[in-house]
């Protein structure tokens, strides 16, 4: 009965500290998702102003831009997953993991090659851990994205998207990200990043707005030339900040089940562990009682 006693108490004590490390980080995911809302809301803006300029160009202009022209065959698709560094987030990973998988294999139906590029160590190992091969991958800082690594995914994928399919080129590259909507919802999301599909990002502008009427100079194709790939970098980025947001959400959620479930453990334990005390009390005045009726008789 001892034994048993010993075995519940280091049981708690292995469950109180759990539930401290669980609590932890659950404060240092809520002292940093403030942070990483307000990112996102301070990047809108931009994204929203040069949205406006891309669309303006791209439907007012006669142009023929290999960034705005579909391909008249897709033989090669670039799929660039983002996940996070490290765990305890739930399902956070696993759902954007299962959204790509989705992707790919639709995209392998439609008989195109899947050319992936990977962001966060989640995914790197996934992909690790099934022996399947990527071109490159980006870690660290998950949690808080640099511009600096927007700026590399921009340049990398847009030179693969200039290059021939025979250099190992791609013909159309799409984003697989976790979208964060608000702190209960997050959604995997999948955007076609090229050839572009410019989407109007300002959901307070009417959809019947005109847009202003604009003259080029210089021409058209070379105010294109210096815009998309801002525009491209600036969707990177706003990606990787909405997915910074719904990694942090969904680790203030993880964190905050698992420390209630660490304090119902605790709770169950000890309500063992005194069922165990009160029986081995009971045993031992029954043998004392018995000992003194053995001595008496």
């Amino acid at each position: 009965m001892g034994a048993q006693i010993r075995v519940y108490r280091q049981k708690i004590a292995s469950t109180s500290s759990m539930a401290k490390i669980f609590k932890a980080m659950e404060l240092i995911a809520t002292s940093r998702i403030g942070k990483a809302r307000s990112r996102v809301a301070a990047s809108l803006p931009y994204a929203n102003a040069i949205t406006r300029a891309v669309t303006a160009v791209a439907s007012q202009s006669d142009i023929d831009h290999p960034l705005t022209t579909e391909p008249t065959q897709v033989r090669r698709a670039a799929v660039l997953v983002m996940t996070s560094d490290r765990g305890l987030a739930g399902s956070y990973s696993a759902s954007v993991l299962k959204q790509a998988e989705h992707l790919m294999e639709l995209l392998r139906e439609e008989g195109k090659e899947v050319k992936t590029y990977l962001v966060g160590r989640k995914a790197q190992a996934y992909f690790d851990f099934r022996s399947r091969e990527y071109a490159k991958v980006w870690t660290g800082g998950t949690d808080a994205p640099l511009f600096d690594t927007a700026r590399e995914l921009r340049e990398v994928l847009l030179e693969d998207f200039a290059n021939d399919f025979e250099q190992d080129g791609v013909d159309e590259i799409h984003v697989v990200y976790t979208q964060f909507k608000s702190m209960v919802t997050q959604e995997p999301t999948v955007i076609r990043l090229l050839p572009l599909e410019v989407v109007e990002g300002d959901s307070e502008t009417p959809a019947d707005e005109l847009l202003p009427l604009y003259e080029f100079e210089p021409t058209a194709e070379e105010v294109l030339d210096a815009l998309l790939p801002r525009y491209i970098e600036s969707r990177i980025f706003n990606c990787q900040l909405q997915a910074a947001a719904s990694e942090l959400a969904a680790r203030q959620r993880a964190m905050k089940s698992a420390g209630d479930n660490a304090q119902e453990l605790i709770k169950k334990y000890t309500r063992l562990r005194n069922n165990a005390r009160q029986a081995e009390i009971t045993q031992e005045l029954t043998e004392i009682i018995g000992g003194a009726d053995a001595l008496s008789s």
